[in-house]
């Protein structure tokens, strides 16, 4: 597939691939020059891999995959929710307009520890501190 007109931004495969790159790295407390040294890289071309303005190669994206004990399809998890069949529409195209933080993954890593009802607790809390801020919430 080719890539499109420069306007059009990175590929959505390359974006999610460096988004989930960035956020196992940030889980296992590396920065980018961490990452980096161990794979024989810039920090700078690590940062470019995270926001999917360079694509990661299948052999870098294997030595990544190694470097944090993970299976390539980690990199690929959330990406395709579901593939339409004949009654279904397409599904919705994965959101990668938040930067990951280590707050953010460890909200995610916590959540799950939690009751329903805490679970409820937190994300209205949270819902109502964006209002305040000013962000739009969806509280679907």
């Amino acid at each position: 597939m080719v890539r499109g007109a420069a306007d059009d931004g990175p590929h959505p495969v390359d974006r999610h691939v460096g988004r989930r790159i960035c956020e196992k790295r940030i889980a296992l407390g590396y920065n980018q020059s961490d990452l980096g040294r161990a794979l024989g890289l810039t920090f700078q071309q690590i940062q470019k891999y995270e926001k999917g303005a360079n694509r990661v190669s299948a052999s870098k994206l294997w030595d990544i995959a190694r470097f944090f004990k993970v299976d390539i399809g980690y990199f690929f998890e959330g990406l395709m929710v579901a593939r339409p069949g004949m009654a279904e529409g397409e599904p919705a195209a994965f959101v990668h307009d938040f930067p990951a933080t280590r707050q953010s993954i460890e909200i995610s890593r916590l959540a799950p520890q939690l009751t329903a009802r805490q679970q409820r607790l937190v994300l209205d809390m949270m819902r109502e501190m964006a209002d305040q801020d000013g962000a739009v919430s969806d509280k679907a």
